[in-house]
């Protein structure tokens, strides 16, 4: 179903609201982070490997986005913050895995507090009617579009509940 046009498309508002949603999100999680010294770029790195069990950086920056000069200045931050660490594969020396550390993991079990937190105060305008109506069209839309990382979060969302 086509709902936009050139002429109806009114300078790109849809994608200017997406945008500065996900800014607004950003700068709670950093709000949130800040007694925990990390920024919210950091915390979705620990959390997709704390939650998803993702342990390279190729699929981190799949996960994320990101191209990987941004995602190797990425983990040499929480490689010096002692959250992560990185190995060699002993099968293919090429192949780097990512582990949390002692401290990584202390952080990341503190993590969904964090973001509850940050979410909480974000969409603490609305009912929880109007929360699951958004939740249910943002998930149709990016499972319309083949958004790979949000088909695997609902797989794994949908096996944790079986």
């Amino acid at each position: 179903m086509k709902h936009f046009t050139p002429e109806n498309y009114d300078s790109g508002l849809m994608g200017l609201l997406l945008g500065r949603m996900n800014a607004v999100k950003d700068r709670l999680l950093d709000k949130f982070l800040v007694p925990h010294g990390v920024t919210a770029s950091q915390f979705k790195v620990l959390i997709i490997v704390a939650q998803f069990g993702t342990d390279t950086p190729a699929d981190l920056c799949r996960h994320l986005s990101l191209d990987s000069g941004s995602m190797t200045r990425m983990l040499d931050r929480l490689e010096q913050k002692e959250l992560i660490v990185r190995n060699r594969s002993d099968i293919d020396r090429r192949q780097v895995h990512l582990n949390l550390t002692e401290e990584g993991k202390k952080l990341s079990d503190l993590l969904p507090q964090v973001g509850a937190a940050a979410m909480n105060e974000m969409f603490g305008c609305i009912d929880a009617s109007e929360l699951a109506l958004l939740e249910g069209i943002l998930k149709k839309v990016l499972v319309a579009a083949d958004d790979q990382t949000t088909i695997a979060r609902l797989s794994f969302v949908q096996a944790g509940e079986k």
